[in-house]
């Protein structure tokens, strides 16, 4: 008997998920078979293969050329010219807008949003289960999942479900398997579910459809649950074997790997680790380096995604002298190890293109405030170094904590100006305030999304910066100024982050061979 795995619409899809390669390299390595079914890949592409033509032009060009722009999205040529790009993802996900339309659905390549339903109620999820051919992927996974269940004698259909986007579909999915096969064992993880489940007011409202929810790192959990005891002290390799590797939307196989879960800073006010009370845990610097060479020998990807929350120093020290066999890039917090000019040439021979940096804010008190442990001299000296030694910089800011006003504001919008010849990408969001986040206390709440999973509440601003205003000074006035418009028409419309590095020389490769033993990086890295 086998295991199914599936990853279900609608995220992203430029490659597979971390999690679920590492769930599949703990169940090679106890010897348990499994099926990989990556459902957003496979659902995304059913639906571009059978759209409409529709009646407007738009429509109509879009799917007359959906054949020759799915090539293009995996072609390195295309990255060369952003208007092309620019086109071809918009008519690709012109399709994915027109299918889901007779659905009540408003989709693109990045998002999904029922209007008959929200995923932050468990009682829509349930009526998505009980109703699948409501759902616009029906006809994919009716016709995939019919064929899939005939074909093998599973003991237990995973899940993994991260984003909101993905909960309606994957609970439509859950319901059409648990009305054809009642008995078969569903399992339900992911980064979303630990974020339910760690919930205080969490009771499982799915208790007649799911039969596990899995709270964390889902290995230990599936093997025990499957009947086998984990080997003590055997790291898993993560297994990359199963998914289509040549059918995602990049130009080339993107390689996702996780070094470390949890966040080693930990300490940053709202942060939903921090709130969850999720242990940071690192796979040893040098057992990641190994892992990485493996798999790159494997699957041969033109670029490596470090998924972490946080890349630690330690990670960044080990990739430095101990190059992964591909460019790569990641998520850190700006530290003095990113000032050293040294340092950030070693990353770059090591195929670093682009790190992401959660800067938040150009005022040195919201820092303080939201006790992110950085300073401003410290970021810009960080933002030149980087940039200096080729290394993309993305950079990500928020808007609307309690701590900001227009004052504090503005401040930021004159120090992304005044640094954005450094700054390569940016994103820019509105705060969220964590439903249960300690900080809640002495301020009003109010209601944000209405539903008994939500993870988020409103909040009477204490200095007035409401959401509404934020936004209002977002639109008016940071993205106005001509400096700053310039970054933020870089952004690879849908994939962001996901596709950015092309657009900075990812698919160079790095230097062969290792860092040198006696480079100035070593002594300096900490």
């Amino acid at each position: 008997m086998s295991v199914l795995l599936i990853h279900p619409p609608i995220v992203k899809p430029s490659e597979p998920p971390a999690g679920l390669a590492r769930l599949a390299g703990a169940l090679s390595s106890h010897g348990i078979p499994y099926v990989m079914l990556d459902a957003n890949i496979e659902g995304i592409m059913y639906l571009i293969d059978n759209a409409p033509f529709g009646t407007d032009r738009w429509t109509q060009r879009a799917r007359r050329n959906s054949v020759r722009n799915l090539a293009s999205i995996r072609d390195r040529s295309l990255y060369d010219s952003f208007a092309k790009y620019r086109r071809v993802v918009e008519d690709l996900s012109r399709l994915l807008s027109v299918s889901a339309v007779p659905y009540g659905v408003k989709m693109s390549i990045a998002d999904y949003q029922d209007r008959k339903g929200s995923p932050v109620k468990s009682q829509d999820l349930l009526y998505a289960a009980e109703h699948p051919e409501e759902n616009p992927f029906h006809g994919y996974f009716k016709e995939r999942l019919g064929a899939l269940m005939y074909s093998d004698d599973y003991s237990a259909v995973g899940f993994s479900l991260n984003y909101l986007s993905q909960a309606l579909t994957a609970f439509a999915m859950i319901g059409f398997i648990k009305k054809r096969f009642p008995s078969l064992k569903i399992v339900l993880g992911g980064g979303l579910v630990t974020s339910w489940i760690k919930s205080p007011s969490w009771k499982n409202p799915f208790s007649g459809l799911v039969d596990h929810c899995i709270a964390g790192p889902g290995e230990v959990p599936l093997l025990s649950l499957l009947g086998r005891k984990p080997q003590a002290g055997v790291h898993c390799q993560p297994d990359f074997r199963g998914f289509p590797v040549d059918d995602y939307m990049a130009p080339g196989f993107i390689l996702p790997y996780a070094a470390s879960t949890g966040c080693y800073w930990g300490k940053c006010s709202f942060c939903p680790e921090r709130v969850e009370g999720n242990r940071y845990i690192q796979v040893p610097p040098l057992t990641a380096t190994a892992e990485l060479n493996h798999a790159v020998g494997d699957t041969k990807p033109i670029l490596i995604h470090l998924v972490d929350n946080a890349i630690s120093p330690a990670a960044l020290r080990a990739f430095a002298e101990e190059p992964p066999g591909a460019s790569w890039y990641g998520f850190v917090r700006v530290t003095r190890e990113l000032c050293d000019q040294d340092l950030c040439h070693s990353l770059k021979r090591s195929g670093c293109v682009m790190l992401k940096l959660g800067v938040e804010s150009g005022d040195q008190g919201v820092l303080d405030a939201m006790q992110k442990g950085i300073d401003l001299l410290q970021v810009s000296k960080a933002l030149k170094a980087l940039t200096r030694a080729g290394i993309a910089t993305y950079v990500y800011l928020l808007f609307g904590t309690p701590y900001e006003a227009e004052r504090e504001a503005r401040k930021t919008l004159s120090f992304v100006a005044e640094h954005s010849q450094y700054i390569a990408f940016m994103n820019v969001a509105v705060f969220n305030l964590p439903l249960n986040s300690p900080e809640t206390e002495g301020l009003e709440l109010k209601g944000f999304y209405e539903g008994d999973l939500s993870l988020y509440t409103g909040f009477v601003h204490p200095k007035g910066w409401d959401r509404r205003t934020a936004r209002a000074f977002l639109d008016k006035e940071f993205k106005k100024d001509s400096a700053i418009r310039q970054i933020i028409q870089r952004q690879p419309p849908f994939f962001t982050s996901n596709h950015a590095a092309f657009f900075n020389g990812a698919c160079v490769a790095p230097s062969s061979g290792k860092a040198r033993r006696d480079s100035p990086s070593r002594s300096r890295i900490r």
